[in-house]
């Protein structure tokens, strides 16, 4: 790993850590990387910690543990330690590298859908107690989906029974009587400010689960929009893309096989690599838009490099192709078991 994709990847540490809510900052434009200093260790050092400590309100040992967490584990990084006032000191392990690749999308693509959860630790039942509102139901459901994906069960009790039409067009259901023996959670997000159900399932569902609960969602035809401006759709696009090239790349007679590739995606593979820890997190703060934020940055990072999948002219496909195409096919099963978290279809075809 050379300097420079050192520092996209410290700089997509960062990025990862203010979308998931763990600082809150603006992101800067780069991070320096340049061999340690004396006292420090590793092979490179970075005083990101130090710039991102002000703004963000927290010690620098706080912010660069942090970002620690967010760095352990990629793909050439060894070991991550915070020295001194807060340097992050980066030991590189590109030996092991390929092999973190191949493990990674051979997990995806062995988990399928289910990639991150977090089975056989269930504790004891919760119920999700939450006003007659519609934003408030639909969050629910999700957290609901989201503890079972991490091993635990709940349940959605709200104030009184919800109309027919909530469940027939979103897919909300709801117990009709609590239990107060059950520990309950309270889910009262900033309510809608009009109708989503015009929408329709997928669109209404997102316009209500992306915003951050103490946010007021906008509830409008922009969810609706087929352009890149649109986040659902660049979400779902992804996930049809992707399984666009593994239609076309059976007609040309080849499959995905994970392998070392020649250029590594390390964004891609960041967020790949983070998706259990997303929903570890989406669940324990009974956050969707935790989730709905990271797919659309699996989505962005992914689109790029679809282009580069298929052979192109008279290339034959070899296996540099086939390793290429089981990467993209991780992103859509990442993307797509985050839609169906989420309650919203992951298409085929858009």
């Amino acid at each position: 790993m050379t300097p420079v994709e050192l520092s996209r990847t410290v700089l997509s540490a960062v990025r990862r850590a203010v979308d998931v809510g763990e600082l809150d900052v603006n992101v800067p434009e780069r991070v320096v990387v340049t061999p340690p200093r004396p006292g420090g260790c590793g092979d490179y050092a970075t005083n990101v910690a130090l710039q991102l400590a002000r703004p963000a309100g927290r010690p620098a040992p706080v912010v660069a543990q942090v970002l620690r967490g967010h760095l352990l584990g990629l793909d050439g990084i060894g070991d991550v330690t915070v020295t001194g006032p807060g340097f992050l000191n980066i030991s590189l392990r590109d030996a092991d590298a390929e092999a973190a690749l191949v493990r990674l999308v051979e997990d995806v693509r062995r988990a399928g859908e289910w990639y991150g959860y977090a089975p056989g630790a269930a504790e004891a039942v919760v119920e999700l107690r939450c006003p007659r509102e519609v934003r408030a139901l639909v969050v629910a459901d999700v957290v609901k989906r989201l503890l079972h994906s991490q091993g635990s069960e709940a349940r959605v009790v709200p104030v009184g029974p919800i109309p027919v039409r909530w469940e027939q067009i979103l897919g909300v259901h709801a117990e009709p009587v609590g239990d107060d023996t059950v520990p309950a959670v309270h889910v009262r997000p900033v309510p809608a400010p009009a109708d989503p159900l015009p929408l329709g399932r997928d669109a209404a569902r997102w316009a209500l689960l992306h915003p951050a609960g103490h946010d007021r969602p906008r509830v409008g035809d922009e969810h609706l929009v087929q352009r890149e401006s649109n986040p659902l759709f660049r979400v779902r696009h992804a996930h049809a893309r992707v399984r666009a090239l593994g239609r076309s790349a059976a007609d040309l007679g080849f499959g995905a096989q994970a392998g070392p590739l020649d250029v590594v995606p390390s964004e891609l593979v960041a967020l790949l690599a983070d998706h259990p820890r997303v929903l570890a997190r989406a669940a324990d703060h009974h956050a969707p838009d935790v989730l709905a934020r990271h797919l659309v940055s699996v989505a962005d990072a992914v689109l790029p490099f679809l282009a580069t999948v298929l052979p192109r002219g008279d290339e034959k496909p070899s296996a540099a192709h086939r390793a290429r195409l089981a990467l993209a096919e991780a992103a859509g099963t990442v993307l797509a078991g985050g839609l169906s978290l989420l309650g919203i279809d992951a298409p085929e075809h858009l």
